[in-house]
């Protein structure tokens, strides 16, 4: 029986296209509890930040200091304006 002989290039593209077609990236995505309790936690994590720095802080700064998404900051911040205590200039959330 006669061996077919492969040339190094054609093993080289046909392991590089095995790499790609098999190398997949996995997001996972945060699924967030939207109820009263937990909107009001996620309120206080934010008071907390802002109160903590006491500086007018952007929505990506108070997620990264009270340790929670910028979804959930968001959710926070929309309590806190209704309540009256934060208010927002220049894109920077400050307590009011």
């Amino acid at each position: 029986m006669a061996e077919k002989k492969t040339t190094k290039a054609a093993t080289e593209k046909k392991v590089a296209a095995e790499k790609k077609t098999t190398t997949r990236k996995t997001v996972k995505r945060a699924e967030i509890v939207i109820n009263a309790e937990n909107v009001g936690f996620k309120a206080g994590d934010v008071y907390q930040a802002l109160a903590a720095d006491k500086k007018a802080l952007s929505v990506k700064d108070i997620a990264k200091i009270a340790n929670i998404t910028e979804a959930e900051t968001l959710l926070g911040i929309g309590w806190l304006f209704k309540e009256g205590k934060i208010k927002g200039e220049n894109n920077l959330i400050t307590l009011a």
